[in-house]
């Protein structure tokens, strides 16, 4: 991969693979086209840091999506690969998929992943009920189930749990939970 642009230039055939391409086709598509990050200018600040020279490699945790349209959880290292006088000639990206069972996490019904989406927006019992035609004890009682499920002591703690979990798109507003943690 070139250091400067992040430009993929050459690849595994198992790494293509995992994006649903062969090693000749992800060849000249953008490394930051290909993964996401939930923070998304991380991933961009941690290559900077290595074409720098202020690192030798970094380990970050990414999203991407695969050739049939599914979102998957990986591992992405970058290693510096630099010349015999110090001069950095290009990046070594090595992914790692987590296990299907670490990269699914906690997986939720579709109207409680609708209830944490309203509470991660800062919706009221009262709004929620009123919007999913359900009580406001119906809308509790299912709160009450995501804060034990997550253990969480309240509803901020609960949102940011499912955020450290990735269950939210990163970058979206209002938030949505990812159709993958949705059964």
């Amino acid at each position: 991969m070139s250091p400067v642009d992040l430009v993929v230039t050459a690849a595994e055939p198992e790494f293509a693979r995992q994006f649903g391409l062969s090693a000749d086709e992800i060849c000249g598509y953008g490394l930051l086209d290909l993964l996401g990050s939930p923070v998304p200018a991380r991933l961009r600040e941690q290559f900077t840091a290595l074409s720098a020279g202020h690192c030798r490699r970094f380990t970050e945790r990414v999203t991407g999506r695969d050739g049939a349209g599914g979102n998957f959880c990986a591992e992405v290292t970058g290693v510096a690969v630099r010349n015999p006088l110090g001069d950095m000639v290009g990046v070594v990206v090595f992914l790692r998929r987590a296990p299907d069972a670490v990269s699914g996490g906690p997986v939720l019904s579709a109207l409680d992943a609708q209830v944490l989406e309203g509470v991660a927006s800062g919706q009221s019992t009262v709004q929620l009920a009123s919007r999913l035609y359900l009580s406001r004890q119906g809308i509790e009682y299912r709160v009450g189930q995501m804060l034990r499920r997550f253990d969480a002591p309240n509803r901020p703690a609960l949102v940011a749990r499912a955020h450290a979990l990735g269950m939210f798109a990163a970058g979206q507003w209002p938030p949505r939970v990812l159709p993958e943690r949705v059964r």
